[in-house]
């Protein structure tokens, strides 16, 4: 239970860490055109250039970064205070809801059978 109960706890900060970065992003929002230098399902790393002439390649990589495709020029929208907090423009927190929910669902499908089946045990050990 306490693993079930954690995991559970670590979606949801997730998805709210999400929403904290993508509230950071449109409350000091700029907006350029970045190339996708590698693609991953988890991390895509990308460069784009500010208004300024400073060309920024975020250590952490672009937020929300399925379906890219190496040398993409995709939008991407920046804090313009942390230009290394990027996200792909038009995606935001709500990209992560599913796959946490998913986390939730099959941890609890998992872990409510198992407890289950302990306090079946414990209660015929009592017989």
């Amino acid at each position: 239970m306490i693993f079930a109960i954690a995991l559970s706890a670590l979606a949801v900060l997730l998805v709210l860490a999400a929403w904290r970065d993508d509230h950071t992003i449109a409350s000091d929002k700029g907006v350029a055109t970045a190339e996708v230098l590698s693609a991953g399902r988890l991390r895509s790393a990308v460069s784009f250039v500010t208004p300024d002439g400073v060309t920024h390649n975020p250590r952490l990589g672009v937020l929300y970064p399925t379906n890219l495709t190496v040398g993409q020029r995709i939008d991407v929208e920046y804090a313009i205070n942390d230009p290394d907090l990027v996200r792909v423009a038009g995606r935001d927190a709500r990209v992560a809801i599913v796959p946490a929910a998913s986390v939730i669902v099959v941890t609890w499908a998992v872990a409510l059978p198992a407890l289950w089946l302990v306090r079946r045990k414990q209660r015929q050990a009592f017989v």
